[in-house]
């Protein structure tokens, strides 16, 4: 099962049920919105990982959504009816990772799901690996290196959010609402001790603070040296 957070923009009903019972029955949480208005909120404040975008919505058309999907770095998989090589193209060129025709079977649109995540945040629906970290989902292990690191559910919250949006940077706010418990009473000094202490068990140099707007993990980059054994 691949446990991702998957954004579907579809105005279509039967369509988009049927495609949000597929994602779901993989073990996928899906934020369905029926709209270009609410889709550039939910882009804001839901922290999905992968976008599945309509062409044809109510109130304009899904390619102008593509600069603002690249711009947050999130993955993009065109589902329409737009079928020329013509219109097909100018949705990859205009920043779609991929397209899909419609209409469509559902097996060959969860197929390209997790294509785009593997591609995407190297993600197999098991395990995401990073320059010598290792987190196994079914299990909630973490490895640096094959060394075990022990974990407290809200570290691994914190590690499992910004390695499945590797290169993106998340903000603050958006780690405080949708990781920590409790809401936001203190969250700011919360994360920040969370933040210390998982970047004391797996290594200094995988999380890099973008001062001012939160935190990112680079997928390029030198693999960090390992923290001692007391860490």
């Amino acid at each position: 099962m691949m446990l991702m957070k998957i954004l579907l923009i579809e105005d279509d009903m039967d369509l988009g049920n049927g495609v949000r019972i597929a994602l779901r029955d993989q073990g996928m949480q899906v934020v369905w919105v029926r709209s270009l208005e609410d889709a550039a909120r939910s882009i804001d404040h839901d922290s999905c990982e992968l976008v599945l975008l309509d062409l044809g919505l109510p109130d304009g058309d899904g390619l102008d959504l593509l600069a603002r999907l690249r711009a947050a770095r999130l993955p993009v998989l065109i589902l329409s009816a737009r079928d020329t090589l013509e219109q097909r193209l100018r949705g990859l060129d205009g920043g779609a990772d991929d397209y899909l025709v419609k209409p469509f079977v559902l097996a060959e649109l969860l197929s390209r799901v997790r294509a785009l995540a593997r591609r995407s945040y190297g993600f197999d629906g098991d395990t995401i690996e990073l320059r010598g970290l290792l987190l196994q989902v079914p299990t909630r292990r973490v490895s640096v290196h094959g060394r075990p690191v022990e974990l407290t559910a809200s570290e691994y919250a914190l590690l499992k959010t910004l390695l499945m949006r590797a290169n993106r940077v998340i903000t603050r706010r958006v780690l405080e609402e949708h990781i920590l418990p409790g809401g936001l009473a203190n969250a700011s000094n919360t994360l920040d001790v969370h933040m210390g202490n998982l970047r004391r068990k797996i290594g200094e140099g995988y999380i890099r603070t973008v001062r001012g707007v939160g935190y990112v993990i680079d997928q390029q980059g030198e693999s960090p040296a390992q923290p001692g054994p007391g860490a």
